[in-house]
């Protein structure tokens, strides 16, 4: 018969006080010694809490709107960052990038140049925070090095604290990811091969220019225009409603306003194209819209019954990405 095991005495198991972040891994053992896995233990309560830490994380810097749909629905794009107080030594530019290579946070160039990554998973809930503990390390790391993801303090600085905020934000979006290398068009072998792989993925995107946030896509059957907006939600839902009872919310013949979803805080209408029309072609009814929706805006009448039951079908086919 094989002896019972004696028990072994327990250590003291560390405190972790209210709010705190280990750094440990999500399938590791919780550094409280409940024994449960730290997903499955304050790893929950710390996800719970900073997954309602920051509605906006893109609020108060310039473009925030660019931002969201840099983030959630463009493909590839850069726009160049400017620091408060200047760039560091042997750091020739700040360039913000949708995705990296092997979606790296950041990437510090041969040159010293640094490429921050924002389409990548975050650690806090707080992306601006995120972003910026990323931005501090590729800024100090070695040249020809990738940078990997980290945990931020919980007191670290965010963009807005590490930003020019009076430096306006331009993004420049592209055909395909060639800037993920210098000299792409004289690129061989693996490296061609997986930017060409890359480049058949990408949505065709386009920004319409003059219109903070809007971009037009290709897509197989409907081409579609998404339109990330810095209104208040009830007050641009109000006014969405009075134009599409008043059968003014279109951009065009063959063209509807089908509905709009939440990302990073902001409310985005989204409306079906004809395949036949390109991103120049909705670019002048876009920006008549603009100036319909402007007029809508002031008013505060309260609605109809036949604006409120647009308004209750644009809200019922709304959805909420982040």
């Amino acid at each position: 018969m094989a002896k019972k095991r004696r028990p072994q005495p327990r250590a003291a198991a560390p405190q972790i006080k209210d709010g705190e972040v280990p750094v440990v891994g999500a399938r590791e053992p919780c550094p409280c010694g409940s024994g449960r896995r730290y997903k499955a233990c304050h790893g929950r309560q710390a996800a719970h809490a900073v997954t309602e830490l920051v509605q906006r994380p893109f609020e108060g810097l310039p473009g925030e709107c660019d931002w969201v749909a840099l983030r959630e629905l463009v493909p590839a794009a850069t726009a160049e960052l400017t620091l408060k107080g200047g760039l560091p030594e042997g750091v020739p530019s700040v360039t913000l990038a949708t995705v990296l290579p092997m979606a790296w946070p950041a990437l510090r160039r041969d040159n010293g140049a640094v490429l921050l990554g924002l389409q990548n998973d975050t650690a806090s809930g707080d992306i601006s925070r995120d972003l910026a503990d990323t931005l501090q390390r590729a800024l100090v790391a070695d040249p020809g090095s990738p940078v990997a993801a980290g945990r931020p303090s919980a007191d670290g600085p965010r963009l807005q604290d590490l930003l020019d905020l009076t430096a306006p934000f331009e993004p420049t979006v592209h055909t395909g990811f060639e800037f993920w290398v210098e000299n792409a068009e004289n690129a061989t072998g693996e490296v061609a091969a997986s930017l060409e792989r890359a480049n058949a993925a990408a949505i065709p995107t386009a920004r319409i220019p003059g219109l903070e946030g809007a971009y037009w896509c290709e897509a197989p059957e409907k081409n579609h225009l998404r339109w990330v907006t810095a209104h208040p939600e009830e007050q641009l839902l109000d006014a969405l409603a009075r134009l599409h009872a008043a059968g003014a919310s279109s951009l065009g013949e063959g063209t509807r306003l089908v509905g709009s979803f939440r990302a990073h805080g902001l409310v985005v209408p989204v409306w079906d194209l004809p395949s036949s029309m390109g991103a120049d072609d909705v670019a002048k009814p876009a920006t008549a819209f603009a100036e319909r929706l402007a007029e809508a805006l002031t008013t505060d009448i309260p609605l109809t019954a036949d604006e409120r039951r647009a308004r209750g079908g644009l809200t019922n086919r709304q959805i909420t990405l982040s």
